[in-house]
């Protein structure tokens, strides 16, 4: 006789949790991964940072008698809001170095980001807003990307290295323009970018974004350089992405070289460029010699204090890129910000604003990152905090009390 078994006696299976959909699942996966990703606090830390030093910026501006909008569109930002609402071909009263009259001197201006801005103003806002926009969408790119420059130069630190890359460059002296309508922001995020793609041996990340920096900017003839070298370079190692390489290597400069070539076409000079940055601006390469007597004078006369600290904060950079170089920073970059400290350096006119134009050499901030990496937190944080404080004064200071200095 088969013994009855009470339902009771028999093993129950687990109940099922319930099914998620794919939406679902694949939601949870990325809020997985954002918690896991050192890019939303890469672009946390940044807007902090910025955020700051314009808060900062708008006391100054006020004790001044200034507005905040009109310091973060003054000087070069009045040209390109110009230039974004009426294009280069009808621009009104252009003027040279001279005053006068000059309907060329618009195409000193490079046109990537007022078409950016032109591109933004289509969706609604006005021409301010849409620049300040552009810039400070750019600004959260770059910072995204030097967090994969800092896993590049510090495999066992990386993340660590790239969030203080992030807080260097962000509260660097003058990088008030990465939030102002300038171009160094969107220039910053392409050249960033391209070299995560020559670092990465991505061949057309690294071309494409080099094509786009040189339309925003001459600094990208250093940047096009370093691409197209370290492409060269895997071409004749005739590794498996050499295709790629080569490719890579001939988009990088059509963008700068196309600019150039069409104000000569324009201007009917081969150096048409040159000669509107001559006479609008008296801008010229001089291999440093105006630098040269602005350091020495500035060092052994009676000057500001914020004079004085300009000059240093260059020195400073020089010395920074030989560190580079001993602690073998990626050639890449070495070469890159040497290139751009070179450029600024060698260049004549504006001798106040040489701390602006070597902001894009951002390798020179490497040692130190990798350096307060090394350190314990506490004292990592205290230094990048003081450098932060000092940058956000310097920049401040700058649009509000010295002139020309941007």
């Amino acid at each position: 006789m088969l013994r009855e078994v009470d339902d009771l006696d028999q093993p129950t299976a687990p109940e099922e949790a319930p099914r998620q959909g794919r939406p679902a699942r694949v939601f949870e996966r990325v809020l997985d991964r954002l918690a896991w990703s050192p890019y939303p606090r890469a672009i946390l830390l940044y807007l902090v940072i910025r955020t700051a030093s314009v808060q900062l910026l708008d006391v100054l501006a006020a004790r001044r008698g200034a507005t905040l909008t009109d310091r973060l569109t003054a000087w070069d930002g009045q040209w390109y809001l110009r230039l974004a609402v009426h294009g280069y071909a009808d621009l009104p009263g252009t003027l040279d170095a001279a005053r006068q009259p000059y309907s060329d001197a618009p195409m000193a201006f490079f046109p990537l980001y007022p078409k950016l801005v032109g591109a933004v103003m289509w969706l609604g806002p006005d021409v301010v807003t849409a620049a300040l926009t552009v810039s400070v969408l750019a600004g959260l790119v770059l910072a995204c990307g030097l967090v994969r420059i800092g896993r590049a130069v510090s495999p066992e630190r990386g993340d660590r290295t790239g969030l203080l890359l992030v807080a260097l460059w962000a509260g660097a002296p003058m990088a008030i323009v990465f939030s102002m309508a300038y171009t160094e922001a969107v220039f910053c995020a392409f050249a960033v970018w391209a070299l995560v793609g020559v670092l990465e041996r991505r061949w057309l990340l690294a071309g494409s974004c080099a094509f786009a920096a040189g339309l925003s900017r001459s600094t990208a003839v250093v940047l096009v350089a370093v691409v197209v070298v370290a492409a060269s370079i895997e071409v004749f190692r005739l590794g498996e992405k050499r295709w790629w390489a080569l490719a890579g290597a001939v988009i990088a400069p059509l963008g700068v070289a196309g600019y150039l070539g069409f104000v000569a076409y324009r201007t009917g000079s081969w150096t048409g460029w040159q000669d509107i940055e001559l006479r609008g601006w008296n801008t010229e390469f001089d291999f440093g010699a105006e630098t040269a007597d602005s350091v020495l004078a500035r060092l052994t006369g009676d000057e500001s204090v914020f004079s004085t600290l300009t000059v240093l904060l260059l020195l400073g950079a020089v010395a920074l890129a030989l560190v580079a170089v001993f602690i073998r920073v990626p050639w890449p970059l070495t070469l890159y910000g040497a290139g751009v400290l070179l450029l600024a350096i060698g260049t004549r006119g504006l001798p106040d604003a040489k701390i602006r134009f070597i902001l894009p050499a951002f390798p020179v901030l490497v040692p130190i990152a990798i350096g307060l990496s090394k350190r314990r937190t506490v004292t990592a944080v205290a230094a990048a905090v003081a450098w932060v404080v000092l940058g956000a004064w310097f920049s401040a200071h700058a649009l509000t009390a010295w002139r020309y200095a941007i």
